[in-house]
């Protein structure tokens, strides 16, 4: 267990908890924390989802300007590395992933948000990537998933303007899926995760990565990939159980074993 990050299980899911007042701010401590935190969630096996959660007050107000401001060019080089792959070590877990949004989700705490499967925030949530302000632009992966996930159009004019975000105009142009109450956040985002604690794990470890994978490449390859994940699935366990099931009892009623 890490100072600033924790993984707290229950019930099935993880929640990856940021506890660094006063704003979350993500230092390259957070960073290494988050790394060692991601593949503590991917390897064990009682953790089914993920919820990635700042706390009521804020999810993350960006990474560590004061320390970022004491880094030269060539500093920079040697870290750059470690400041995407915190966030890609999120985005990599193959499990469902949702982040719950409470307060500020800003610059490296929007990129974090990103590397989600979902995002459910607050109705008092602000997002943004407002990099440009200080001169420098997002380096955790905002400038590729943010454009990904909403068009390039939007992406660059959050990203040219710097501005912030609230939360209905995060939803209207899809950089969040749900907004609800601040106090009902992270229960959402529980409710969300729990659903697949008794989940064919690896049919949902096969859509995430078929997903990911496929947004890469053209459509050609995206169904290769696919091709192999679906024949692939076909060797576990909960394949066999889930259409054992169907075909006896009907749909839905399959109790699958993760494997």
């Amino acid at each position: 267990m890490g100072e600033h990050v924790r993984l707290e299980v229950a019930d099935g899911v993880g929640t990856i908890r940021l506890d660094r007042p006063k704003m979350n701010a993500i230092s390259f401590a957070v960073q290494a924390e988050l790394r060692e935190v991601a593949r503590e969630a991917t390897e064990r096996e009682d953790v089914r989802a993920v919820v990635i959660w700042g706390g009521e007050r804020v999810f993350a107000a960006g990474n560590d300007v004061k320390e970022m401001a004491e880094v030269s060019y060539t500093g920079m080089v040697g870290k750059a590395g470690s400041v995407q792959s915190a966030v890609t070590a999120i985005a990599a877990i193959p499990k469902p992933v949702v982040a719950a949004v409470n307060g500020y989700a800003l610059g490296g705490g929007c990129e974090l948000a990103l590397a989600a499967d979902v995002r459910i925030a607050a109705d008092n949530a602000v997002l943004g990537q407002p990099e440009i302000l200080l001169g420098i632009i997002p380096g955790a992966g905002g400038t590729q998933r943010l454009a990904r996930l909403v068009g390039p159009s939007k992406a660059k004019d959050l990203m040219f303007t710097g501005r912030f975000v609230k939360a209905e105009e995060a939803l209207a142009i899809g950089l969040v899926d749900r907004v609800v109450p601040a106090a009902e956040v992270y229960d959402a985002a529980l409710a969300w995760a729990g659903q697949f604690s008794g989940a064919a794990a690896y049919a949902l470890r096969a859509v995430k990565e078929s997903v990911d994978q496929g947004l890469e490449v053209d459509l050609a390859t995206g169904l290769a990939i696919e091709r192999t994940q679906f024949a692939a699935v076909f060797a576990t366990e909960d394949a066999e159980i889930g259409l054992r099931s169907f075909v006896e009892n009907g749909p839905g009623k399959a109790q699958f074993v993760g494997r």
